[in-house]
């Protein structure tokens, strides 16, 4: 091999490791992103887990009637699925960032 071609290799090869290593550090960062947004979901998912709501805790009485923080039994059931649909779809959205990364 010729002083040029080795040459071109080294410049080749130290030009690929660069930009492994900008990859390497790039996919570092996304795990700690990740990691964080998961962390979040699961605090996330830990509030609404201990949400009480009434009727779930053994609480009797009317279905439909106002509660003491003026919700009904059926409006706050639609507010915790609306949060339950949210934090399925951004836990559909980490896992398909996770596929596609």
């Amino acid at each position: 091999m010729s002083a040029t071609g080795e040459e071109s290799s080294h410049e080749i090869l130290a030009s690929l490791e660069e930009s492994v290593g900008r990859i390497v550090a790039q996919l570092s960062d996304c795990r700690k992103e990740n990691e964080l947004l998961k962390s979040e979901l699961a605090s996330l998912q830990n509030i609404l887990r201990t949400c009480k709501l009434p009727g779930t805790a053994g609480v009797s009485g009317d279905m439909a009637g106002k509660s003491a923080d003026g919700f009904s039994y059926a409006e706050k059931l639609q507010v915790r699925q609306k949060l339950v649909l949210i934090l399925q779809k951004i836990e559909m959205e980490l896992r398909k960032d996770q596929f596609s990364s």
